[in-house]
């Protein structure tokens, strides 16, 4: 992904505090640092798993060292050599963590630290500054689910933005439909693009499509130069709202994307997990429904992500009316689009309908999905 800021960013570490997040909510009330100074608590939907070992970290690389890990016992001797694994960070409170077979790759490009390496049970794995990005085993969730829900809810859209999408994986989704005439993509960190390639070439194959224009930049900045009205579907596979990321989920933000769409047009964007940040979500919708028509929640299953599960708003601008939920241009009905350069693997008409499908727990935690729902 490796967005503006950095595709899921991870915190930084100083000392038994948290520096750079920027949620927008914290817990009621504040928590003393012991000299009776008053600091403010984040949400615990909001903290960042924290490295509990910090003499392992000094040993290994970063971004592979990084939250919790675990040794077996019997490997502790070093007699068998040292099994090291890769924990994701973001799920707090709590480890997911996968074992490392081999490292591929590792560096550090203008923008973020990353990272490929072999997974005993998931293939390959792209990490960025920390944070999983995705594995071979169960990319095409999201990558599927992120680019059929806006792209089947629109007639034959023509102009499509992807903004970040380094890895390909979107393009290789977004080129299944025939009436697709420009896919622009916006990618700040060329490293990212040529690590997929290198790795992920099932990814990456959507870089090969000849209706895909790369820009190498900010994709705000992007954004504001672009023509007012040009895309009919916008998708944007954005970092975290935490940090300077924060932007991302401000008005600014949504009103520049707004700008960009043609009336009716569609925008998804990833919008995180029900079961960590529901008070994320319920900000993001506030604000998109400033901005936008129509706001819709849809959800799907990535297990290697926080929770298991993935969240995306989706977004349509004044004009012809957006049934989300119904696909109006079903991707059974285009043809060979199922089999166009992979076989689809999850998204289907009925995984479309259901994605919108919302425990109540969510309808009652997040009273403005109630009204955006309809």
């Amino acid at each position: 992904r490796g967005w503006s800021w950095g595709r899921r960013k991870g915190l930084s570490m100083e000392g038994d505090g948290v520096k750079g997040l920027a949620c927008q909510k914290t817990m009621d009330g504040n928590a003393s640092n012991g000299n009776g100074v008053e600091k403010t608590v984040p949400p615990s939907c909001c903290l960042k798993a924290m490295s509990c070992l910090p003499e392992e970290d000094a040993k290994c690389h970063s971004t592979v060292v990084s939250g919790w890990f675990s040794e077996p016992p019997h490997l502790r001797s070093g007699k068998r050599g040292k099994a090291v694994y890769f924990n994701n960070p973001m799920w707090p409170g709590e480890a997911h963590s996968l074992k490392v077979e081999k490292v591929l790759f590792k560096d550090k490009s203008d923008y973020q630290e990353v990272l490929v390496f072999e997974s005993a049970t998931y293939g390959k794995v792209l990490v960025l500054d920390g944070i999983l990005q995705l594995t071979e085993k169960d990319e095409f969730a999201y990558q599927e689910m992120i680019a059929h829900l806006p792209l089947c809810s629109t007639p034959s859209p023509k102009n499509v933005l992807v903004v970040g999408g380094g890895d390909g994986g979107v393009l290789r989704e977004i080129s299944r439909h025939s009436s697709v005439e420009v896919i622009d993509i916006c990618e700040i960190d060329k490293m990212v693009i040529d690590v997929s390639k290198k790795f992920f070439p099932e990814l990456a194959v959507g870089f090969e499509d000849p209706r895909v224009q790369l820009h190498i930049g900010d994709a705000v900045e992007f954004l504001r130069k672009s023509p007012e009205g040009k895309y009919d579907a916008i998708i944007v596979d954005s970092s975290d709202p935490v940090g300077p990321a924060q932007a991302l989920v401000e008005k600014p933000f949504f009103e520049t994307l707004a700008r960009a769409l043609k009336p009716g047009g569609v925008l998804c964007n990833m919008a995180e997990s029900m079961w960590l940040h529901t008070h994320l979500i319920e900000d993001m919708i506030s604000v998109c429904r400033q901005t936008f028509k129509t706001v819709h929640y849809a959800w799907s299953s990535v297990p290697t992500y926080p929770s298991g599960v993935i969240g995306f708003i989706l977004c349509s601008t004044d004009g012809p009316a957006v049934d989300f939920k119904n696909p109006i241009n079903p991707i059974e009905k285009l043809d060979g689009a199922m089999t166009y350069k992979r076989e689809m693997k999850f998204y289907n008409s009925d995984m479309h309908r259901a994605a919108f499908a919302l425990p109540t727990f969510l309808r009652r935690e997040v009273a403005s999905l109630l009204s955006s729902s309809s």
